[in-house]
């Protein structure tokens, strides 16, 4: 049985739920006799301390397995398992091998002290004991305790401490990145804008300003879509649409993707991919955005002249393969090296930026390669280049079912009727203006009723419809059209800036037939609607 005495600190302020004092020692006193614990008992009371009694080795055994003790007073003659025992056992459990122990005994045998300090002990203090002398010696050990405890909180507080502002000054750092990326297009962009206002239709300047405009857009496109990205992962909420696909035909189209890049920068780049396809179950969107990040990050820290060289290769026993993309730029600092893979990671930057980035890239290279059960390594030393290897399983798949890159999409003209419900007037004019263009019939609305009534007068074949709408939200706007046996067959496409599985199953189930993410890309669109069955592109 094990008798309790617990004196918890009191509390000055009820509505501080944190003691104001410091936390009490515990006590644990082995003694077989009850009226010698009953004596220590009433004599250690007033120390004001948490105090646990017990009669036998075995049950203060039990109870350094559950508690820390300050120190541990301890009969060295007990029946069953003695002190000598007792202590060597306590001693043994590495929590609790430096605990203090007193024994309490009887007999003045220098033998038997001899053999208590071999076991452990730090005194010894014959019975009776003299309750002065008695409490001096716990008071030591009460007040050795507290200072260790009180030195672990503030080396904790310490370590939280640093580690916190170690933390905000990287989000500072990254903020102050995330603005400097963002501004840096924005500024050609608006100047762009200018441009186009101020030249006349024949301009010769019109298709490069054009471009310059587009790729300043897709460059913030994908920093936000790094940003979202690295949450996802972080949060795992991304899901692979695996299928079987060629690593060869992935590899080629994205290297085929960036080549004039990087021969506008003066870069060779040299692809080596192997005859037979590397047949695997992977997300060929996602493996394309791995390759990429890697292309880019290549593209950004290699001067003028250099060259990158990517290279597919299988294993002799055709299980695995490997995605080495390698470089002769900057290459990596030392230090730096073991955690490049890191979120908001980067070498040291001039002011300039001139590399730019959020130091994000790598970070979703590991985390996308990883969900496909793959590993992803650097080797790389300071102005010596740096080499990037992807490995992966490869697997042999049923040809029925093998993934075929999409042919190339030519846009074609089309009579189908669209309406477009967006409340962003800006959003909506441009599609409006883009699908007219390309020869649609097309009708605006900026609210989820108005939508209704536009639907039900003009009878779409396609509805395109942001999700965020005011009042009656798109989730509700798909219920009603469904509901309504006018346009229930219309094919309904959600646009929503969230693109997470869970988002694009609640459209599905709201009644929409595709989910698209925004910002919507028009070549996506126009690819999504190549998709739609029947009379609708037709």
């Amino acid at each position: 049985m094990v008798e309790t005495v617990l004196n918890l600190p009191e509390n000055d302020d009820p509505l501080n739920a944190y003691p104001v004092a410091r936390p009490k020692a515990n006590i644990l006193i082995v003694d077989d006799i009850p009226d010698k614990r009953f004596v220590y008992k009433t004599i250690l009371e007033e120390l004001d301390q948490n105090l646990f009694l017990v009669g036998s080795g075995e049950e203060a055994l039990r109870l350094v397995l559950k508690h820390d003790f300050a120190v541990i007073l301890l009969d060295v003659n007990m029946p069953g398992m003695d002190g000598f025992e007792t202590a060597a056992m306590i001693r043994s459990r590495r929590k609790s091998a430096h605990t203090p122990i007193i024994f309490l005994t009887a007999f003045n045998d220098e033998m038997m002290m001899a053999q208590g300090y071999a076991t452990g002990a730090v005194d010894y203090l014959p019975t009776p004991v003299v309750p002065e002398v008695l409490k001096t010696k716990i008071r030591v050990f009460i007040e050795l305790s507290q200072m260790r405890e009180s030195a672990a909180i503030q080396a904790e507080e310490r370590a939280l401490r640093t580690a916190a502002e170690e933390s905000h000054r990287r989000k500072d750092k990254f903020l102050a990145m995330l603005a400097h990326e963002l501004r840096n297009p924005l500024g050609p962009i608006l100047n762009g804008v200018h441009l186009l206002q101020m030249m006349l239709p024949e301009d010769e300047r019109l298709q490069s300003l054009r471009e310059l405009v587009e790729r300043q857009v897709n460059h913030m496109v994908r920093l936000v879509d790094d940003l979202l990205d690295t949450t996802r992962l972080a949060r795992g909420l991304i899901l692979l649409q695996k299928e079987n696909c060629d690593l060869g035909v992935i590899v080629k189209n994205i290297t085929d993707d960036y080549r004039n890049i990087f021969e506008s920068k003066g870069l060779n780049l040299t692809v080596d991919i192997p005859e037979n396809p590397v047949r695997m179950d992977g997300d060929q969107t996602r493996l394309t955005q791995v390759i990429g990040n890697l292309l880019h990050n290549a593209h950004k820290f290699t001067p003028p002249g250099g060259t990158v060289t990517v290279t597919l290769s299988v294993d002799d026993e055709g299980k695995a393969c490997s995605i080495t993309v390698k470089d002769t730029g900057v290459g990596i600092e030392p230090h730096m090296v073991a955690h490049v893979f890191e979120v908001f990671q980067q070498g040291e930057q001039g002011l300039d930026r001139s590399c730019g980035g959020l130091g994000l890239g790598l970070a979703l290279v590991k985390g996308l390669v990883e969900l496909h059960d793959g590993q992803v390594s650097v080797e790389s030393s300071a102005q010596q280049g740096a080499v990037f290897k992807i490995h992966l399983p490869v697997g042999v798949a049923d040809t029925a079912d093998i993934f075929e890159p999409s042919p190339v999409f030519i846009p074609r003209k089309s009579a189908s009727r669209i309406v477009v419900v967006e409340d962003g007037r800006d959003t909506a004019e441009t599609i409006k203006q883009l699908l007219s263009h390309d020869g649609y019939e097309v009708r605006v609305a900026h609210s989820g009723a108005d939508g209704l009534q536009v639907a039900r007068a003009f009878k779409p074949d396609i509805i395109l419809c942001d999700i965020g709408l005011p009042g009656m939200d798109g989730y509700q706007f798909a219920r009603e059209v469904r509901a309504d046996s006018g346009v229930a067959s219309t094919y309904m496409i959600a646009l929503s800036g969230y693109g997470r599985a869970e988002d694009q199953q609640r459209s599905l189930e709201s009644g929409f037939d595709m989910h698209l993410t925004k910002p919507v890309n028009y070549r996506s669109l126009c690819n999504a609607f190549e998709k739609i069955p029947g009379k609708a592109v037709a």
